[in-house]
């Protein structure tokens, strides 16, 4: 009875991550992209990401001195 229970649930396990596989290659498209992005246009889009990316980091280093010489709260 084991056995028989271990092929039903292999079986199962089997289709629905055919079902996945099937489900996800239906969102890819192989199509060439319509509007071509130039270089231009994709150094900006980085430089904003890496904008995004380090500036909290910056005003966080930048602000340490700051940070350190504030007054402890009280213990509770």
């Amino acid at each position: 009875m084991l056995t028989f229970l271990r092929g039903a649930v292999q079986r199962v396990t089997v289709c629905s991550a055919r079902d996945i596989v099937q489900k996800r290659n239906s969102s890819i498209y192989n199509k060439p992209p319509k509007s071509k992005i130039g270089p231009g246009q994709s150094f900006f889009i980085m430089s904003v990401f890496a904008f995004a990316l380090l500036a909290p980091a910056g005003w966080i280093l930048h602000h340490i001195p700051e940070y350190r010489q504030r007054a402890k709260p009280p213990p509770s």
